[in-house]
């Protein structure tokens, strides 16, 4: 790929703030990305406080109006908002190579901590510690959605149209399954009227990392400029996002001519890459999709394997949308035909991986030099909000999904008109599993411990109370 080596700024040339800032060279740039992605626990919230406080606040490559912008984007784009945010603010700093640095180095820790950990997971998964440990983690996974929850809530509905957005959008997907894509699309459309009739509710994004507002007016290294790469050529676009359709579509096609539309890889490959075009919100919201799809549709994993996987995701560095590697290594894994398990799975979890991060970079890229020419507009902004009311009950969709296959052993799903409800048997209910869920609630909430202590609180648990005799 041939990509523009020169730089927005020259090293040792002023910041539009007037300051002296050396520009990081791409070796500079390599270990603060990777900084970043090591660093990046806790879900799409901790990873953007992590981002921030490097890129913004100690770095200062971008200042905070610039840093909330790029995050506004990248959540109207359907895959994981943090790892896009990454590769926007590379390619702000060093263009198309500093975009797939930054973005690249974002998913591999986690690439590579999900695979190992799926191979421990299918070899050693029938013994009995590892699936103590697993059983606290799931406690711990769900108390961490919840916590989401209430972050991204308390952030965003700071409005009652915005709330009302919020529980309808929950009970379209939860009750009536109504297609994710229609309901941000129905969200969109009414963020972007309701700024254009100047609604109080659709004025302020809300939404942002949470902590000091200090860096807003701090001089930083692009400082308020238009970067000039945002002023590409059209065939330097159109060449760009030609190589990327190809190196994403390439290998589904390849696969169906030589596998045939029945085999699990081409089946991954199509699904995870619709998937990469329809799921917006970020990362709990794929998931709300990932799982109902992977469980319910195709019975690649169970509700507890998805909610182990979720727990993988979760203590490993890295997008939480990370646990799509886990589902496709274990759709492989169970139909290898005449390759060992273990090799297929391998083969179907890098071919997840590759079909849902590759269109993260194409939409960055296509999308990116528009953006900053549009940063001002206050009907993208309340379209943005008005999305990111949705995906509050989206999220708040997956967190019940979970809280019940956790919690009840038998679910039964019932039609009443129009709704589609799933209501569990409460006789089935695991009271463990309802303990330390509390247990972790009270820990997030009152104690206030972050994410990863309350995975090794829950695991310790788990393990204990397995050794106990209260684990079956």
């Amino acid at each position: 790929m041939t990509v523009d080596s020169k730089e927005p700024m020259q090293a040792g040339e002023q910041t539009s703030s007037g300051q002296d800032q050396a520009w990081p060279s791409i070796g500079e740039a390599i270990v603060v990305w990777l900084r970043v992605a090591l660093l990046s626990f806790g879900g799409p919230a901790g990873q953007i406080a992590v981002m921030h406080r490097i890129v913004v606040e100690e770095k200062r490559w971008i200042d905070e109006a610039r840093f909330l912008h790029s995050l506004n984007f990248c959540m109207l784009l359907p895959g994981p908002e943090a790892q896009q945010l990454a590769t926007y603010i590379g390619w702000l700093v060093h263009r198309t190579r500093g975009g797939l640095i930054a973005g690249g180095l974002f998913v591999l820790p986690g690439l590579i901590a999900i695979m190992l950990l799926s191979w421990i997971y299918v070899v050693y998964g029938e013994v009995e510690a590892v699936a103590w440990l697993f059983f606290g983690l799931k406690c711990a996974v769900l108390a961490i959605v919840f916590v989401a929850l209430d972050k991204i809530g308390r952030r965003i509905l700071h409005h009652p149209l915005l709330l009302l957005i919020a529980v309808a959008s929950f009970i379209l997907i939860f009750a009536v399954a109504l297609p994710f894509p229609l309901i941000i699309l129905l969200a969109g459309f009414i963020g972007f009227i309701g700024a254009y009739l100047n609604l109080p509710a659709f004025n302020s994004l809300g939404h942002g990392p949470s902590g000091s507002q200090s860096s807003a007016n701090a001089p930083s290294l692009l400082g308020d400029r238009l970067p000039e790469h945002a002023n590409t050529s059209f065939a330097k676009q159109i060449r760009l996002l030609g190589i990327l359709l190809a190196l994403w579509l390439t290998p589904l096609l390849l696969l169906l001519l030589l596998l045939g539309d029945t085999s699990v890889y081409t089946n991954i490959g199509v699904f995870f890459s619709k998937m990469a075009v329809v799921t917006f919100g970020g990362a709990y919201a794929v998931l709300a999709y990932v799982a109902q799809a992977a469980v319910e549709t195709f019975s690649w994993v169970k509700p507890d394997e998805m909610l182990d996987g979720l727990g993988m995701a979760e203590t490993t560095p890295g997008p939480l949308i990370m646990v799509t590697q886990f589902v496709g290594f274990m759709a492989a894994f169970r139909d290898a035909g005449t390759l060992s398990p273990l090799l297929a799975g391998t083969l179907g979890g890098l071919l997840t991986t590759w079909v849902t991060f590759v269109p993260c970079f194409l939409w960055i890229f296509a999308g990116a030099p528009f953006i900053e020419k549009l940063r001002s507009s206050k009907h993208l902004s309340g379209a943005l909000t008005a999305i990111t009311a949705a995906v509050v009950g989206v999220i708040a969709n997956l967190a019940i999904w979970f809280a019940m296959h956790l919690v009840f052993e038998k679910i039964k799903q019932a039609e009443v008109g129009i709704f589609q409800l799933l209501i569990p048997q409460l006789d089935s209910i695991n009271l463990l599993a309802v303990l330390i869920t509390v247990l972790m609630l009270v820990a997030a909430f009152k104690l206030k411990l972050g994410s990863g202590w309350l995975i090794v609180l829950a695991a310790t648990i788990g393990l204990l109370a397995g050794f106990a005799g209260l684990i079956n």
